[in-house]
């Protein structure tokens, strides 16, 4: 079964049968534009962008001890002091960085942290929504079995800098996220020992938290909220298709599931304002 679904200017191409979904992006609402060709329904040119894809990358070891996120507190506090930042630096993206960095690097892996899960708990008034109708973005909850899978960028020479004002900027100030560092393991054995890479995570404690809520809920907050980058739903879409298409051995269930929640949602209210038209 295949529609399309007008809400608002955002336009949704739903293909049910392979939980696929395609974002038409509204110049109004989303000013990055999708890639050319939309077949494979992803917005990100993986064959790019992921580099060798392992069909079986290496998992997740359990191996027991203290939880990772204690021992990484214990790399933060020896690596970070108050010396400025060495080259090389590796940042860990799992919301948005992993399709739209807006910086310069010298290379890029996908692979995952332990210790860490990602949910859709963080409110967003200025990038994927307003003060008035907050959207909806990612942060890591420490979780003993958690693995959050994304992209690491290296950082070198003058790029580590700018790179941190910026990101300083996009996402500890607007975004109200603190930073850490964890231990990054890439997907490709090939790609070398995992690295320390540096992560914002926004915690309860922060002023546009908004804490754990249905799948249902979350995506109807989403559909209804749109920021200074774009619609919530493009954020929620794009971040699906990377899991998909980059990380397809990894079931990222609370994700699928917004995702399955939102395209459920949709038609309903595409059929309710035909309704309202037709009367």
């Amino acid at each position: 079964m295949r529609g399309t679904v007008n809400f608002g200017r955002c336009f949704v191409a739903l293909a049910c049968p392979h939980r696929s979904v395609v974002l038409s992006h509204s110049l109004a609402l989303c000013p990055v534009q999708p890639s050319p060709g939309v077949k494979r329904l992803r917005c990100c040119s993986c064959s790019s962008f992921c580099g060798v894809m392992k069909r079986e990358p290496p998992q997740p070891p359990s191996d027991g001890g203290e939880h990772p996120a204690v021992r990484q507190q214990d790399e933060v506090s020896s690596a970070a002091g108050d010396a400025p930042p060495k080259s090389p630096l590796w940042v860990f993206g799992y919301g948005s960085l992993v399709w739209r960095p807006d910086f310069e690097f010298t290379s890029r892996k996908v692979g995952y942290i332990r210790g860490y899960s990602r949910r859709f708990w963080q409110g967003d008034t200025f990038h994927r929504g307003s003060e008035k109708m907050p959207g909806r973005v990612v942060t890591l909850l420490e979780d003993y079995d958690g693995c959050t899978w994304g992209v690491a960028y290296e950082l070198r020479g003058d790029q580590v800098a700018a790179s941190l004002k910026y990101l300083n900027m996009r996402e500890a100030v607007l975004g109200g996220y603190d930073t850490k560092l964890v231990k990054f393991h890439p997907q490709d054995k090939e790609a070398g020992e995992p690295v320390l890479a540096l992560v914002y995570i926004a915690t309860s404690q922060n002023p546009s938290y908004l804490g754990p809520a249905s799948e249902e809920d979350i995506a109807a907050q989403i559909i209804v909220s749109s920021g200074r980058s774009g619609h919530n739903i493009e954020y929620l879409l794009r971040l699906a298709d990377f899991m998909r298409y980059c990380c397809p051995q990894v079931e990222d269930e609370h994700l699928f599931s917004i995702e399955e929640a939102l395209i459920s949602i949709l038609p309903c209210l595409y059929h309710g304002e035909e309704s309202l038209v037709e009367e």
